[in-house]
């Protein structure tokens, strides 16, 4: 599903037996503007959230096994990202104005007609004397890097195997020890 712009067409295809003949978009417990955005982008969905999040992926696992497609929100890196195949929908782009200028986004009568904001990243942090101090675990630090696909699937191992958080470390670590031997190699192992 590329554009929001295909759900327009085909949201019958998302029905569901609460929501028929309307699509099913299948939204998080937390206060996000789901409804206002259906709403603003004029989709013919109604928008059912869960209690809990692990709802969401009880929905996503019965749809999955059921062969039926469903609209449910998500965001990424998350554990489903390794043990389903899926896409997400490329909602306009956020801008800050889209949640206070009606006028600013694809529906100048609506806030909300965008997408959720996107490109987030996680950071890493030392104490500015860890070079100094600890020269190899500096090093190691600079040159670990994750992608999506490794923290999806180190959260899998948790979320989705019930593995223990030593576990899961233990167990990605064991399947990654190439890339891990190169973490620091040019400092630890001159």
């Amino acid at each position: 599903m590329p554009s929001w712009k295909a759900l327009k067409k085909c949201s019958f295809l998302f029905a569901h037996k609460s929501t028929s003949p309307h699509g099913r978009y299948v939204a998080g417990p937390w206060e996000k503007p789901e409804r206002a955005r259906i709403r603003a982008l004029e989709l013919d969905f109604h928008v059912k959230p869960v209690k809990v999040a692990d709802e969401l992926w009880v929905e996503l696992n019965k749809a999955y096994d059921e062969k039926d497609p469903i609209v449910l929100f998500n965001w990424s890196p998350n554990w489903i990202e390794d043990r389903y195949d899926g896409k997400f929908i490329e909602f306009p782009d956020f801008n800050p104005k889209c949640e206070t200028d009606p006028e600013w986004g694809v529906n100048p009568d609506r806030l909300h007609d965008c997408g959720n904001p996107k490109n987030g990243w996680l950071k890493k942090v030392a104490w500015v004397q860890m070079e100094q101090t600890w020269p190899c675990a500096h090093a190691i630090l600079k040159d670990m890097n994750f992608n999506n696909a490794m923290i999806s699937q180190i959260a899998a191992f948790v979320d989705a195997d019930g593995l223990g958080y030593e576990q899961a470390a233990e167990k990605w670590i064991s399947e990654n020890d190439s890339l891990i031997s190169k973490w620091g190699a040019q400092v630890c192992r001159p």
